[in-house]
């Protein structure tokens, strides 16, 4: 079955930078520097003991400074002459080189792999910044949407509208659900509760940015980075903790949304299929969820997806509480990417790395009592990369 991890791969350590604009991080081989060494030394192993480095960076021009692949070896001289090389997949493009590292140890051509997300967005003026994103959509048709990929969404957002009724109310709150989470993430951009109110209505501070989308509705430009070290499982046995994988799964969609049916996240839907099936489990059986909420009609669409609510009713899940930190599902349980923030290839990173804490009882504040099973949902462009990952506690 594609998906399953025949070898059990294991997280066995990692490593948060804050999200935000860290102005004192000038680039992506600063923020590189600040999360690789202490990932390795959270798995308890010396930096020679890693065998190859994955790096996921999407880029697309927010630096000059391209081919980040080798730039972790400036702060881990260690490092020198392995094998490095730089993932990308949009707004997945962490889970990309999850995946590739993966690879790495399930063909046997190592034994520990680091993996390394980061994104520098900051440094660049706001309209470029909607004008790199674009790049994650299908400019030949998508272009020209006003409000760059704001706009793409609030596409999304309207055509949902139209066929399942105005969801205003459920976008409102779950972004101040994620708002309220985010307070407990210690690493997250806004560690603020807005309230529902604050997200429900349009305001000076809370104005349209597209369509039905107000600045509540749309994820943060941030820099950050964020690792984690990779090995098998009969290795990870005999280290400190081990967050294994029991699913993994990448499923890739038509570009154009208007090759789709663009409200249904079709992509994901048979991602969270295959992951289920791989891992011999039900969505009934995660104990909580980390989803890409890069806009709150995404998190909305994604509670359908992941088969939480019938199609057409992902407003319930959020409304009846469910998806609630105290609910049947916590979703989103760090904030999201809408409290969190979302540096492009750090974000992938960032929510394996925000799970594994949970199954771990690492998770401080954020902790959701219990937490035996986790879902990761992390997606490049409009639903187009979309990756589905179930981890678990080994040890």
């Amino acid at each position: 079955m594609a998906g399953m991890d025949e070898n059990g791969t294991c997280i066995v350590g990692w490593a948060h930078t804050p999200f935000g604009r860290l102005e004192d991080a000038p680039d992506a081989e600063a923020l590189i520097g600040r999360v690789a060494r202490a990932a390795i030394e959270d798995a308890g192993i010396a930096p020679v003991e890693v065998d190859a480095i994955y790096v996921g960076h999407f880029n697309g021009g927010f630096q000059k400074q391209d081919f980040p692949s080798s730039l972790v070896m400036q702060s881990l001289p260690e490092l020198r002459f392995k094998p490095a090389t730089r993932l990308e997949n949009a707004c997945a493009t962490g889970s990309a080189a999850i995946h590739g590292a993966r690879d790495f140890l399930a063909a046997g051509r190592g034994r520990f792999a680091l993996v390394i997300g980061v994104e520098k967005m900051t440094a660049i003026p706001g309209a470029q910044v909607g004008d790199v994103l674009l790049g994650c959509a299908y400019r030949q048709e998508e272009g020209d949407i006003p409000a760059g990929f704001a706009g793409v969404f609030a596409r999304i957002a309207e055509a949902y509208f139209q066929r399942h009724g105005d969801q205003s109310d459920a976008l409102a709150a779950i972004a101040a659900k994620n708002h309220r989470n985010g307070v407990d993430n210690p690493y997250a951009q806004m560690r603020k509760d807005l309230g529902y109110d604050f997200c429900r209505r349009e305001s000076d501070r809370n104005p349209v940015v597209a369509g039905p989308l107000k600045r509540t509705d749309c994820s943060l430009v941030s820099d950050g980075a964020a690792a984690m070290v990779l090995t098998d499982a009969e290795t990870a046995a005999t280290l400190g903790k081990a967050i294994r994988f029991r699913a993994a799964v990448q499923v890739n969609d038509l570009m154009p949304i208007s090759a789709r049916d663009i409200t249904r996240f079709e992509g994901a839907r048979e991602a969270w299929r295959r992951a289920y099936e791989s891992a011999g489990i039900a969505v009934s059986d995660l104990s909580f969820a980390e989803v890409h909420d890069c806009f709150t009609i995404a998190e909305l669409i994604d509670y359908e997806a992941m088969g939480l609510v019938p199609e057409g009713q992902g407003a319930r899940a959020v409304l009846d509480g469910m998806v609630q930190k105290d609910g049947r599902l916590p979703v989103n349980a760090s904030g999201g990417l809408k409290s969190k923030g979302h540096p492009i290839g750090a974000t992938g990173v960032s929510m394996h790395v925000l799970s594994a804490m949970q199954l771990a009882g690492e998770a401080g504040a954020m902790q959701v009592p219990g937490a035996t099973l986790g879902g990761v949902f992390n997606m490049g462009g409009a639903a187009v990369a979309n990756y589905v990952s179930i981890l678990e506690r080994l040890r």
